[in-house]
């Protein structure tokens, strides 16, 4: 879950408790391009005031407008589509094409609201059913690689922690992975062990422990909402999170270094008693192919990645660091 998408619950909770009438609004659908993803919610005050989003700005003011009109039913959930047809699309500054399809739901005492955010302070990872016939929901532990689900008659969304990412390292590269991280909603996470790195350590919403690497891992509990990139080029350190790292299920795996460096850390791994299926699962060299050279660019390189596998794409071979750089040498050999 987003963190802003967590504002919304918790706000809609307070509103509620004030006695202010809310609607929470949920991308369920996507057709085309959109601007928000499926899961996204807005939630709207009977005075019109707004948390969170579903679109670029037009569709929360038309909803706005609506509800203040009344043209909204408040006694039950209902289904709302924008950007059907090509003029509808831009007048309410959709891409070409694009579609969304909300389910609009008057929160009440049926809504369960302030149990899934007891849940969500809690740590739980929660699925939420809302029954569209009733405007009644019910709370059950969701698995990480549940997503939103939507049939008309019951909408499914889940709930839960941020998505965290553990670097190891707190290097000059650390620095903009871990910024632009956190730019991408990550709880982010810095592990190295030299003082003389983490003492100016100085990244705002990230935290940094001095802990052995493996230790780290261990007690971050690593689960398939975690990320694991190693940068400190030193095997000391970044073998130590990796040979825990590739037990978890933890959604990517990876480790910056050359293509040789690459393949003399996935010997070592092997001394560790490592399955072939988890040193698969290994992404090394890290990072997308874009020619990157500096700190930044790398670590646009490197989240490229984790942003692939985050959302399940898998990334064509040329894309990859080793196979890229191998089909540019045998270019400049004119092989």
């Amino acid at each position: 879950m987003e963190s802003m998408d967590l504002e919304v619950l918790n706000t809609s909770a307070r509103w509620l408790a004030e006695g202010q009438r809310v609607l929470i609004a949920t991308v369920v659908r996507t057709w085309g391009s959109s601007p928000r993803p499926e899961g996204a919610m807005l939630a709207i005050r009977g005075d019109g005031l707004v948390v969170g989003s579903v679109s670029g700005g037009c569709i929360e003011d038309d909803l706005i407008d609506r509800l203040k009109r009344g043209e909204i039913d408040m006694a039950r959930p209902s289904v709302a589509r924008y950007g059907v047809a090509a003029e509808e699309a831009h007048r309410f500054g959709l891409p070409c094409g694009g579609t969304l399809e909300l389910v609009l739901e008057p929160l009440g005492r049926a809504s369960g609201i302030d149990a899934l955010c007891d849940g969500l302070a809690n740590g739980a990872l929660i699925a939420r059913t809302l029954e569209m016939a009733t405007g009644r929901a019910s709370l059950a532990p969701a698995a990480a690689t549940d997503g939103v689900r939507f049939d008309g008659e019951t909408l499914v969304t889940v709930h839960g922690p941020r998505y965290r990412m553990l670097i190891i390292g707190a290097g000059q590269l650390s620095h903009y992975l871990a910024s632009m991280a956190v730019g991408l909603d990550y709880r982010v996470t810095v592990c190295d062990p030299r003082e003389e790195y983490t003492d100016e350590w100085n990244v705002p919403g990230t935290g940094i422990v001095r802990s052995m690497p493996d230790d780290a891992v261990l007690e971050m509990k690593l689960d398939p909402r975690s990320a694991v990139v190693a940068v400190t080029h030193d095997p000391k350190l970044d073998d130590l999170a990796l040979m825990e790292a590739l037990k978890t299920p933890a959604f990517y795996v990876g480790a910056l270094g050359s293509r040789r460096n690459n393949a003399a850390r996935r010997e070592r791994l092997r001394e560790f008693d490592l399955s072939e299926a988890e040193l698969a699962r290994l992404h090394g060299p890290v990072g997308i192919y874009i020619g990157s050279r500096t700190p930044p660019e790398i670590a646009i390189s490197i989240l490229a990645e984790v942003t692939a596998a985050k959302n399940g794409v898998s990334l064509p071979t040329m894309l990859r660091v080793e196979a890229a750089k191998a089909a540019r040498e045998r270019a400049v050999c004119g092989v």
